[in-house]
């Protein structure tokens, strides 16, 4: 019989069960309080450090006479606060700050496959990204100040045309909230919404992947290309003379044909290409590695006596008998699994966990830690 969890405070008190049956995908779900007395994990000064430095996605986006602009980081300079109708979007905070990741991690109820960043959106009084929708589930958590939503599950798509944002053109809305800091929005994908600050206001997003069937079909075709095994070169020995000489000769398409549709993959190709392709690093994340890493018996030491956990930046996945991290995958034995798995879940190990890893596991931990992707506690 499957377990039901139980009520979970985050979603008001109804349980995962609940939520998935009821509302993901299917309908909002505002939660008033889903973190009681919530405050900002950063300052306003915190997170315009983060958005003057290059290894941070930013955008300032502001709106004035009925025009949208948007410029991407890193940014020198933030408008004055007395500046209305400007918000300052900080993409992927968790990979930069432990409580941000920490509270990221209090959403995976949902599969890490699906779960992406923590962004934060930094307003002046009236500013907001304009009415629009995204084509993922967002949790949208108050932090600071308030903001005002609007909500509608209109069919009606259409953009505005010349903005440097997906602006809807016809939003109507059909429910509206004013969101205090702790209080949460709910929102499956392609659900308008617009958020417009009322004074100065934090929110939170928590978003979540979606990525498109092209995507993983032109990222398969590409990771297929480097197991591609086509022996020979075309030659046409039997050769006859034509009288038209640009046109492909039916005897060159068949033969073409044939060698692409020998062409075959499985089922373990596309775990280990969606493995690799999940758990691949974003663009701008950097890894870094202890500065005086330990000797590999030191650090079997160290790992020991204080435990492991992964970096904040590391993604780790596994399925059967394959082990996926930062873009690697890994084929592993039945005892090997237990630790690893227990490492992708629980993204820690303790000190008692490591003593009966193999020593080639060790030896891979080690290898990770000296990357940046693995960390003493």
């Amino acid at each position: 019989m499957k377990k039901i969890t139980s009520p979970l405070p985050l979603l008001g008190g109804i349980s995962v069960e609940e939520f998935f049956s009821e509302y993901w995908h299917k309908k909002p779900l505002l939660i008033r309080q889903a973190i009681p007395g919530f405050q900002p994990l950063l300052t306003k000064d915190d997170l315009f450090d983060l958005a003057g430095r290059d290894d941070v996605e930013s955008r300032l986006i502001s709106f004035f006479g009925k025009h949208w602009e948007m410029q991407s980081g890193p940014h020198e300079q933030i408008p004055v606060k007395e500046k209305k109708d400007w918000t300052l979007l900080i993409q992927g905070v968790n990979l930069h700050n432990d409580a941000a990741d920490a509270l990221l991690r209090q959403f995976r109820f949902i599969p890490d496959s699906r779960l992406d960043d923590l962004m934060i959106s930094y307003a002046a009084d009236g500013g907001g990204v304009g009415p629009h929708f995204d084509s993922y589930d967002v949790f949208l958590l108050q932090a600071h100040g308030q903001r005002k939503w609007r909500i509608g599950a209109q069919k009606d798509l259409s953009l505005v045309e010349g903005m440097p944002l997906k602006i809807l053109r016809n939003f109507k809305a059909e429910q509206e909230f004013v969101l205090e800091p702790g209080d949460m929005l709910y929102l499956p994908p392609k659900y308008a919404h617009d958020g417009v600050a009322v004074g100065e206001c934090m929110t939170y997003s928590i978003g979540f992947r979606a990525p498109s069937y092209q995507e993983f079909g032109e990222s398969f075709l590409q990771f297929m290309s480097e197991s591609i095994d086509l022996p020979g070169r075309y030659a046409d020995p039997d050769l006859k003379p034509g009288s038209k000489p640009a046109e492909i000769s039916t005897e060159m398409l068949d033969d073409i044909s044939a060698e692409i549709a020998k062409i075959r993959f499985t089922d373990d190709d596309i775990l280990i290409f969606l493995g690799e392709h999940l758990t691949e690093p974003k663009s701008s994340v950097f890894f870094t590695g202890p500065e005086k890493p330990l000797a590999p018996k030191r650090f079997q030491q160290a790992a020991i006596k204080n435990g492991l956990k992964l970096s904040r930046k590391s993604q780790m996945l596994y399925k059967g008998k394959h082990v996926f991290i930062n873009g690697e995958s890994f084929a592993v034995g039945r005892e090997d699994k237990v630790s690893l798995t227990q490492l992708a879940n629980q993204r820690e190990l303790d000190g008692s966990d490591i003593t009966n890893i193999s020593a080639d596991v060790l030896e891979a931990f080690c290898l990770w830690y000296e990357d940046g992707w693995l960390e003493i506690r």
